[in-house]
Parts: structure tokens; C-alpha cells; sequence
């Protein structure tokens, strides 16, 4: 599921993939529903392919949201809590015990707060690949 949604660099909010064209693709915000299109020009990431620092690795965003959603009963976190770097940096190391202190930044921790609440309010929920996407994701590595 996080492989079809997207973060624009410079856009507020998350959008998922709507459809590919040249040079383009159209998007959908996830709060409003509004499409638009976003340029080979626009930094675009898909959730799915970001990962954050830990002393043993790096591990997949959506196993840091499944812990969120698990910890927090997949209810929204108030973001008025995480306004001290102290008491983001304490939130964090109660789902990643062993993330990079020195990598990991306060405004990722931010970023990743607001993109949990996104998910949570639109009703995107499951953070982790179902067992067929990732049947389908060896397989399509066997062959390369």
C-alpha cells in the first residue's frame, strides 16, 4: 500500500498514484481527493521506498508506522505532545529503541508524526506489504 503513496517534494500532504503518463503522473491527495499532476521535474517518493536510520540498519517506514499503530491503538497522535526535541526524541525511542541518534533528525521525527495522522485520518491503514506483494516483489528480483 505505501508503494502507491507518494511524497512531493514542496507539496504539503501525502497523494497516492493515480495513473502514469509521460513525463507525468496524476496524483490524488489523500485529505481532499483533488488530482493533479506532478512533473519529471518534482522530487517524488513513494513511502514504501523510505527507510530511517537505526544503530543496526536501516529499517522500512512501514514497519516504524505498524509500531506506531500498534503502540497508539491506530489512533492519531496529538502533535501539541512532540513540540520538544526532548519529547520527540523520547517518542521515537519508544518505537525504534536503536535508531542513529546522530542521522535520524527531529524534523524526520515531525515528518513522520504528520504523515502517521495523514494516514490514520484518511483510513490507510495497513503499513506493511501483504504476502503477495512480496511474493511478487522476489520473484521480480529473481529475474533481474
Amino acid at each position: 500500500m505505501l508503494k502507491e503513496i507518494l511524497a512531493i517534494s514542496g507539496r504539503p500532504g501525502l497523494y497516492r498514484l493515480v495513473k502514469y503518463g509521460k513525463n507525468i503522473i496524476i496524483v490524488e491527495n489523500i485529505t481532499d481527493k483533488k488530482r493533479s499532476t506532478a512533473h519529471s521535474r518534482d522530487k517524488v517518493i513513494a513511502l514504501g521506498d523510505i527507510s530511517m536510520f537505526t544503530e543496526s540498519g536501516d529499517k522500512p517506514l512501514g514497519e516504524i508506522l505498524e509500531e506506531i499503530k500498534k503502540k497508539y491503538d491506530s489512533k492519531p497522535l496529538n502533535v501539541a505532545d512532540y513540540k520538544e526535541p526532548a519529547a520527540l526524541q523520547e517518542f521515537f525511542k519508544g518505537i525504534v529503541p536503536d535508531f542513529d541518534v546522530d542521522r535520524v533528525y527531529n524534523t524526520d521525527i515531525k515528518k513522520l508524526i504528520n504523515w502517521y495522522n495523514l494516514l490514520i485520518n484518511s483510513g490507510l491503514t495497513d503499513f506493511l506489504p501483504k504476502e503477495e506483494e512480496k511474493a511478487e516483489e522476489k520473484e521480480g528480483q529473481k529475474a533481474e
